[in-house]
């Protein structure tokens, strides 16, 4: 799809011409194949990443309604994209509220509840938490912000970072005015992301130029990586429930297997897997995370990756900065279990079998580093 697009449809999608017009017929069918994953009543803007779309959806919504109020929520273990985007909205005089979140990550719909007021404009809590999957009350706090706005005659925006859940999760009854999801984290292209803004909002624009995708987000569209996107959501799309209960399987097995053969270890998250919106509380059977007390966790990834098996320290995205993972830490861990923690990603392409060789090679890694350790 994306060769036959970069090769075949290489025209400028907002040209007149013949070429302009079939890449933009791309477009279009992209955007309905991505549509299908989300609920109705809103527009898809395609953008760079997860990252642009939830620095758009908060710095435009930021922007839509500074004049009625300043007050942004949000918790302790949001993604980067959210926490640093609020850092740069702090300076500019909004005040950003963290919310805590319990032993598993969970924050409360209460809590959400307490913290609204009349100078509430934005609540940005994300779908499922990334470092440890614990999924999170969306649907009860779009109830709560759609209830606020009812009955105070307001405008407050709620904003999910549906990252980790899109193409895992049926989102379909997710009353969120912005949804912020990334290709590759469905298997699509890297450098693809998708914002899904309810259509009764009319957000100013991020990145100005040219007027595409609704004028939001000017620029050249990325035909190729865009057809990209949309093909993977469709294929995501078929028999979802069977694929995620497959992971469930597989990420169950591997933690099952762990316990078995490893001493002293920790389950950073919900122990229970989840398998919708409505198993807030639970874990995202897309991720595993781990404490191999006495171990160094960056030991065990370089240990892991000789035998071809890739597994992460935290986020992605903020691997390269040092210190412990703010989120382990705003779940009251403490210094030496997040260093001794690892997360372990699935997908529906893991199997049983492949877990057998994960768990016999983490059992060597760690107890080859407990035996060194114990010389030190």
């Amino acid at each position: 799809m994306m060769y036959r697009a970069a090769k075949d449809n290489f025209g400028n999608p907002s040209s007149l011409h013949t070429l302009g017009f079939e890449a933009g017929n791309l477009l279009y069918d992209a955007r309905r194949q991505v549509e299908k994953l989300l609920p109705p009543a809103g527009n898809v803007i395609f953008t760079s990443g997860g990252t642009e779309a939830d620095n758009m959806a908060l710095y435009s919504s930021a922007r839509k309604l500074r004049r009625r109020g300043n007050k942004i929520i949000t918790t302790k273990v949001e993604h980067p994209a959210v926490l640093e985007t609020c850092k740069r909205l702090a300076e500019d005089g909004f005040e950003v509220v963290y919310l805590d979140v319990d032993v598993d990550g969970y924050v409360e719909e209460q809590a959400v509840k307490a913290a609204l007021d009349d100078n509430t404009i934005i609540v940005s809590i994300m779908t499922v938490n990334n470092e440890v999957g614990t999924i999170e009350p969306v649907s009860a706090v779009s109830r709560t912000v759609r209830e606020y706005n009812r009955v105070h005659g307001t405008e407050i925006i709620f904003h999910t970072d549906a990252v980790q859940a899109f193409g895992k999760l049926s989102l379909d009854g997710l009353d969120a005015d912005i949804i912020c999801a990334s290709g590759h984290k469905f298997h699509g292209p890297k450098g693809t992301g998708i914002m899904y803004v309810k259509k009764r909002h009319k957000l100013p624009a991020f990145i100005t130029g040219g007027g595409q995708e609704g004028g939001l987000r000017s620029s050249t569209e990325n035909t190729p990586g865009i057809a990209g996107i949309g093909l993977a959501a469709e294929m995501s799309a078929a028999d979802q429930m069977m694929k995620i209960s497959r992971m469930g399987m597989v990420n169950n097995y591997l933690l099952s297997g762990l316990r078995s053969e490893i001493s002293d270890i920790i389950v950073n998250g919900p122990e229970e897997l989840g398998y919708s919106l409505e198993d807030h509380g639970r874990r995202c059977p897309t991720v595993l995370n781990v404490t191999f007390e006495g171990t160094r966790g960056e030991v065990l990834l370089h240990t892991l990756e000789q035998d071809g098996i890739y597994v992460s320290t935290g986020s992605a995205c903020s691997s390269h900065k040092t210190g412990d993972s703010h989120v382990l830490s705003a779940m009251s861990m403490t210094h030496k279990e997040i260093e001794g923690a690892i997360r372990f990603s699935f997908s529906e392409f893991n199997t049983v079998e492949e877990m057998d060789e994960v768990i016999a090679r983490t059992k060597t890694a760690v107890e080859r580093f407990r035996r060194l350790g114990s010389f030190r």
